[in-house]
């Protein structure tokens, strides 16, 4: 992985790992920590939690973007996920687009290659923008 600064990146590191032990996932055992920075400078976290009828899992970045509405709202600036051997992994396609919307183009992702923004990692997104005029 590239070299990355300090912070905030050692911070939401810490409490990615620290909630992936949490997970629930006594099915595929691959437990998952998100942790993020939201634009007020709150932090806030998620870890997958899984479920005998595997198609309701819930991915470690839902209970992220639920925690992050929970707090009063606001957009994602920084993201971080980790599985449970504390390796830095990418959120998979249905994720991408969950963080996409609430954290936009901008929201910068530390992935295995160093900080990419979100706008990289899931180009020309489908968003609210995407339905039109409300």
């Amino acid at each position: 992985m590239t070299q990355v600064p300090d912070e905030p990146w050692a911070r939401l590191l810490d409490a990615a790992r620290e909630v992936a032990r949490r997970a629930y996932a006594p099915y595929s055992r691959f437990q998952v920590g998100a942790a993020a920075l939201v634009d007020d400078g709150r932090l806030v976290v998620g870890c997958n939690v899984e479920n005998a009828a595997y198609g309701v899992t819930l991915c470690a970045e839902c209970g992220l973007v639920s925690a992050l509405h929970a707090g009063g709202g606001g957009r994602l600036t920084h993201f971080v996920c980790v599985d449970g051997s504390d390796r830095v992994i990418m959120p998979c396609g249905r994720c991408r687009q969950l963080l996409s919307e609430h954290g936009g183009p901008d929201l910068l992702v530390l992935a295995r290659s160093g900080v990419t923004p979100m706008s990289q990692v899931l180009p020309d997104a489908f968003g609210p923008d995407s339905l039109g005029p409300g």
